[in-house]
């Protein structure tokens, strides 16, 4: 019907007859009312009523009931007995005020149900069926068996409250974030684990911040007291022998497997920066690795667990960006499980000034995910939230939101004093009961539990305590408690030294096996005919040897180590058909738009290969990657950035899971960025992908980063990711302009047996003896090799650096070394002085001429000037400025000082 009003606007008035006309348009056609009535119009009575157009006090009555049902499943919540201090006021609602003429019992129940301790938002499902389901599971057949005992919440509680309170005592000042007031976690964790061990569910990779980490840790996945403590006393939690930085208690992980009845889950929480949300899209990767590599297509058996702050879950973009990729066929994982502890307060801000919708939760209404607030203070409603939570995901393999509301004892950290900012708050806090004490009281009333008991139970705790107290002076870390993989694989954290390099050529015959099924397509699939004719030719060159582009190069890699038996997976945005169009790793139907990717389909046991265009999310899909890498160690994994600096986005990944992640949490990623880099008069935001700021986080052989400049060398660095069995995190600069270059080409020999990665090339058409020496990376290099060949230059070497980190030293000193008579040696960069590699390299090129024991002490620059921006956005100034650079470095031009 187009037009009508929305239902809810409907439900507010005396409407009866005019919602007894929509009933009997309803009734004739379902299709001609708006969709949302069908949750109400379904329920209704007597149908001959309606279509007669008659309305007898029974058909007012049934109407009017119905009404008021709408409204407490649309509006409940807002009145719901949410808040544990009783500080929020309730909120009016018109819908929900009843005449003289509601039925007394209906109205009970209604409130019973919707505006008790759980207040549930589901009427914003578009699917019918989904709200149906929540209907029938809130108001038709709602739990009556707890999902934990009442016995078992008891002990969870005093486990967690008497961790905290150990604690409090023992290391008073120190900050911990504890749990203290929002112990209703552990109950809805311990609640989710018992649901996934019945329904057979093998892992559990969860997410968190700090607040009440280490009572998780400590609670649910039984890391020893004992090694909690000593980390309080300062000791390392790895263990001897292996030198990392390590970080503070409680942003570390660990893993461990617990055995539910006969079934065994392995539980798994990542480590996390203070970056709230920042390991959120890290945990769907990780999930998502269990889930492919196991072979789990209807995704039930691997589960992930986010847990929230209220104040980050509404405030933080990549929370937004996590969402939605929920649903999207590459990325999804059959719906994660958020539980918040919502302190309502974030840090010191009120929620009036954290968030602007009604709820802290309303983004995830964005991804039809239902909604369960529960007030924290009932720890059996939140047991029964969880169950709900983890049957929803079961049957619909969708996300839901279970907030807890609760409090927060203590304020931010143990050293703050709230009374600042909430004093009405912390005043309500000092004389709330807490949360073990108000349930034990429940259930002396309602069981036949002696106080003894309670007592008994609360002195077990404190010993068990004490007696880790007293064992965490001798404790050694078990490499279980932190390894993320087995411990039977100890070389992910060994490398070769850096100036081996492994072989990664590949026999030619297998390359040519790989090029036919590239540019192989199906019979029946209808292929652009210029994409067609770009086939054809790659297939005759690739016949002939060569000279092969860089796509077809990465493709080559691809395939190849899919034949070996390694998964690819690419992701980023525009990547199936690549920004520049030049990858095509997917093909589209145009005819049926159906998708076909060649190198799925090299042979029948190879090992998958999948290119997803990704959302328009850098800071998400990086994330989700890194995860994925964790998750597969055995699979190259790659994100591509559209353009280099779109990788600023993700920028809070980088710093905190790349560069760090190994030496903060020995957790060891092979993620491979690839970042297309290079001037080409295109403006600042696209040339440059900032190379100075990868190399300004290297250190401790934490990551590698390189500017390869001939496809052969992109086939080994990609093929050489997997060949070494330490995994650390590829940077490529990629290419544009040499996507098509004439001379950035490559032989399949180049890629053929014998044939590896060289960090160093020289130049092969000058030999020794050069009078200057000009080394880069890159691009510029083609610029540099087209002027020199040009003025006729007979005693300049050209010398590339294909890798930047590690710094191939040893390599570098060699080759300078076979130039003694340079006068010069000049490092020539497109990117400003004060970006760019120039910065980096600079003092390692000394260290190599000195090793070298060279005449010339220290290199000179040629490059673009120091500047704000990373480009010049005037394509007739991009091109003087490259010019110059290029002449400066072959001594064409005299060189300026040009330090700013």
């Amino acid at each position: 019907m187009t037009g009508s009003p929305h239902h809810q606007n409907a439900i507010n008035g005396e409407n009866i007859a005019y919602l007894g006309e929509l009933y009997a348009q309803w009734l004739k056609d379902p299709a001609a009312v708006h969709p949302e009535y069908d949750a109400l119009f379904t329920t209704m009575g007597d149908p001959t009523e309606a279509e007669t157009g008659t309305h007898t006090p029974a058909s007012e009555a049934s109407l009017r009931d119905e009404r008021l049902k709408e409204a407490f499943r649309l509006c409940g919540h807002l009145q719901a007995e949410l808040d544990p201090l009783g500080l929020r006021p309730a909120r009016q609602i018109d819908a929900l005020t009843p005449d003289s003429r509601t039925d007394p019992a209906l109205l009970a129940r209604l409130k019973r149900t919707y505006c008790g301790p759980i207040g549930a938002e589901f009427m914003h499902l578009q699917d019918s069926q989904q709200r149906q389901w929540w209907i029938d599971r809130l108001e038709e057949k709602p739990a009556t068996a707890l999902p934990l005992s009442q016995e078992r919440i008891l002990s969870l509680l005093t486990h967690a409250e008497g961790f905290e309170t150990f604690c409090q005592q023992r290391f008073t000042g120190m900050r911990r974030f504890g749990l203290e007031g929002g112990e209703s976690l552990i109950v809805a964790l311990q609640a989710l684990l018992n649901e996934a061990a019945r329904d057979g569910v093998q892992s559990v990779s969860l997410g968190m911040p700090h607040r009440g980490r280490l009572n998780v840790m400590a609670n649910i996945l039984r890391k020893p007291y004992a090694a909690i403590f000593s980390e309080f006393a300062g000791k390392a939690f790895y263990p001897e022998g292996i030198r990392v930085s390590g970080d503070v208690k409680y942003h570390l992980g660990t893993t461990t497997t617990i055995r539910q009845g006969r079934h065994e889950i392995r539980i798994s929480l990542l480590p996390n920066p203070s970056h709230l949300e920042a390991v959120d899209p890290v945990v769907l990767g990780r999930v998502r690795a269990d889930q492919d590599k196991n072979k789990d297509e209807e995704r039930q058996k691997h589960l992930g667990i986010l847990v929230h702050g209220d104040a980050a879950f509404a405030g933080q973009g990549v929370v937004y960006e996590t969402l939605q990729l929920s649903k999207l066929e590459g990325y999804r994982t059959g719906g994660t499980v958020h539980l918040i502890i919502n302190n309502q307060v974030g840090f010191t801000t009120s929620p009036d000034a954290a968030h602007s919708g009604i709820w802290n939760t309303d983004v995830a209404k964005t991804v039809q995910a239902p909604v369960l607030h529960v007030n924290g203070d009932n720890p059996e409603a939140v047991a029964r939230c969880a169950a709900l939570a983890h049957e929803w995901r079961k049957t619909f393999a969708s996300d839901i939101v279970v907030d807890i509301i609760s409090y927060r004892r203590h304020g931010h950290n143990e050293t703050d004093d709230p009374a600042f900012t909430q004093p009405a708050m912390v005043q309500t806090i000092s004389q709330h009961p807490t949360l073990r004490t108000l349930y034990a009281k429940k259930i002396l009333a309602e069981t036949d539990i002696h106080p003894a008991e309670v007592d008994a139970l609360w002195d077990d705790v404190q010993s068990q305590l004490h007696r880790a107290f007293e064992d965490a002076n001798t404790y050694q870390p078990d490499p279980t408690d932190w390894l993320d993989y087995s411990p039977q694989d100890p070389t992910r954290l060994l490398d070769t030294p850096e100036r081996i390099q492994p072989m990664t050529g590949v026999p030619l015959p297998r390359l040519q096996q790989v090029g036919e099924a590239m540019t192989a397509i199906p019979a029946d699939f209808s292929v652009h005919p210029r994409l067609a004719r770009l086939l054809k030719a790659k297939q005759a060159t690739l016949a002939a040897g060569g000279p092969v582009d860089w796509a077809t190069a990465e493709a080559l890699a691809f395939g190849t180590l899919a034949l070996d038996g390694h998964a690819i997976r690419l992701s980023g945005q525009d990547c199936g058909r690549g920004t520049f169009s030049q990858r095509h790793a997917v093909l589209t139907d145009q005819h049926t738009g159906h998708h076909y990717t060649p190198l799925a389909h090299i042979a029948p046991r190879q090992a998958p290969v999948n290119v997803w265009n990704s959302p328009l999310s850098e800071y998400g899909v990086m994330g989700f990657e890194y995860g994925y890498s964790l998750g597969n160690p055995d699979a190259l994994v790659l994100w591509e950035g559209q353009f280099g600096d779109f990788a600023n986005g993700a920028q809070i990944i980088i710093d905190q899971f790349l560069a760090a992640g190994e030496t903060k949490w020995l957790r060891t990623s092979g993620l491979t960025l690839l970042l297309p880099h290079g001037y080409e008069g295109a403006g600042p935001e696209h040339s440059s992908a900032r190379p100075e700021r990868f190399l300004q986080l290297c250190a401790e052989n934490n990551m590698r980063v390189c500017m390869p400049s001939s496809p052969a060398s992109f086939f080994h660095l990609l093929r050489r990711q997997i060949a070494r069995r330490c995994r650390k995190p590829l940077i490529v600069f990629s290419p544009k302009s040499l996507l098509r270059h004439k001379q950035a080409v490559s032989l399949l020999s180049e890629m053929g047996p014998q044939t590896r990665f060289v960090p160093v090339i020289a130049d092969a058409t000058c030999g020794g003896g050069a009078k200057r020496v000009v080394l880069c990376s890159g691009k510029v290099y083609y610029d540099l090799l087209q002027q020199r060949d040009e003025a006729g230059l007979k005693h300049c070497a050209i010398i590339r650096l294909e890798q930047l980190y590690p710094f191939p030293h040893h390599a570098l000193a060699e080759e300078l070394g076979h130039h003694p008579q340079a006068e010069e040696i000049i490092w020539c960069q497109e990117e400003p002085e004060n970006g760019g590699a120039w910065q980096f390299v600079d003092r390692r090129i000394e260290a190599c001429l000195r090793e070298a024991g060279h005449a010339c002490a220290r290199p000179h620059y040629a490059g673009r000037k120091a500047s704000a921006s990373p480009a010049t956005g005037l394509p007739s100034i991009h091109q003087a400025e490259q010019d110059t650079l290029v002449r400066q470095a072959l001594g064409l031009e005299a060189t300026p000082t040009t330090i700013d």
